[in-house]
């Protein structure tokens, strides 16, 4: 499934570049079928990117890499200083 997860956010990624709204909607519904169907199966960081729609982040961990920026969702990196 991650393969297919994977493909599919290649081409949203794609589409958005492009301004293709058909193909943008496409593969996010795809994408959101994907999650449901494998929540309880997939590394729940890859979870947590397809909830919050980090498209860009979650094609990078599937790729492997591990230096993958915090955003304002989590870490202390992505906290103000008051939390």
């Amino acid at each position: 499934m991650e393969t297919q997860i994977k493909d599919s956010l290649i081409n949203l990624l794609a589409a958005i570049k492009a301004s293709n709204g058909q193909i943008i909607r496409d593969e996010m519904a795809r994408l959101d079928e994907f999650l449901e169907a494998g929540r309880d199966t997939l590394h729940p960081q890859l979870v947590h990117f397809l909830e919050k729609r980090s498209y860009a982040k979650a094609v990078l961990f599937l790729g492997g890499e591990s230096d993958i920026p915090v955003g304002i969702c989590g870490g202390k990196a992505g906290r103000t200083s008051g939390n």
